[in-house]
C-alpha cells in the first residue's frame, strides 16, 4: 500500500530532489501531488478496477422516478441495478427511450424494470426509472467509482500505485525539460506498459461473461 506522500517522495527521489515530509512542504512537492491525481485518475479511467468496485442502498419513494444517487459521483463506471424486493436487475436505456415511455406509453407506476443516466446535481449522478416506481422498493447499485482526489499525505492510494508513480513521474519529465536518465517519451511509455501489465493481472481474476455458465 503506497500513501500519497510515498508517491510523491518516491518521485522527488527518481527525479533526484529531496524527499519532504509533507505533499504540501514546497511548490514543487504541491506539483508533483497534482501529478500523482492526474495520473491517479487516468489509471482509474483505464479499466474497472475490483478495488473500486462498491454497493450502495437507495430506496425508491412512491410516485418518483428521479433520484440523484448520493456516493455515485460523475465519473462511475459498470453500473448494475438490482432491486433486492422484487428480485428483478433493471435494464439500462437510453434517457430519450424513457422519456417517451413517460409521455406516450400508458403504463403509469409499477415495479421498475429500467433505468437511465439523467445529468447530476454537480456531485453526483441522477437516475430515471421506468415504470415509476409504485412504492418503497430497495435498490442496490453496484458500481466502479473512482477514489476522491488525494489530499491527506497518509490517503492510501485505492488502485496499483505502480502505474500513477509511472504516470506522474512523466509528467513531471515533460515539467521539468530534462530527461533525469529517462526521456519523457520513454517515461510514458513505461507508464503504458506498466498499466497494461496491471490490467492483465486484473483480468485474469475474473471470468469472462460469455464463457460463465452457472451450474
Amino acid at each position: 500500500m503506497t500513501t500519497f506522500l510515498q508517491a510523491v517522495n518516491e518521485i522527488q527521489s527518481r527525479l533526484r530532489e529531496t524527499v519532504t515530509a509533507s505533499v504540501t512542504t514546497s511548490t514543487y512537492s504541491t506539483l508533483l501531488g497534482r501529478y500523482v491525481n492526474d495520473a491517479k485518475r487516468q489509471v482509474e479511467d483505464a479499466w474497472e478496477w475490483d478495488c473500486l468496485s462498491t454497493t450502495i442502498p437507495q430506496a425508491t419513494v412512491a410516485n418518483t422516478s428521479t433520484y440523484t444517487v448520493s456516493g455515485l459521483g460523475l465519473r462511475q463506471r459498470g453500473v448494475v441495478i438490482n432491486d433486492t424486493t422484487n428480485k428483478v436487475q433493471l435494464q439500462n436505456v437510453p434517457i430519450q427511450w424513457i422519456l417517451d415511455q413517460q409521455q406516450l406509453s400508458t403504463v403509469g407506476t409499477g415495479v421498475p424494470g429500467y433505468y437511465a443516466f439523467n445529468g447530476s446535481d454537480g456531485t453526483d449522478s441522477k437516475i430515471e426509472l421506468f415504470p415509476t416506481p409504485a412504492g418503497v422498493y430497495s435498490l442496490k447499485i453496484n458500481a466502479v467509482i473512482p477514489q476522491a482526489t488525494l489530499s491527506s499525505d497518509s490517503t492510501v492510494i485505492t488502485v496499483p500505485s505502480e502505474p500513477v508513480i509511472a504516470g506522474a513521474l512523466a509528467r513531471a519529465l515533460v515539467e521539468r525539460g530534462e530527461d533525469g536518465g529517462l526521456n519523457s517519451a520513454e517515461a510514458y511509455n513505461l507508464f503504458k506498459s506498466v498499466l497494461a501489465d496491471y490490467i492483465s493481472i486484473e483480468q485474469s481474476k475474473f471470468t469472462e461473461w460469455d464463457c460463465f455458465e452457472a451450474t
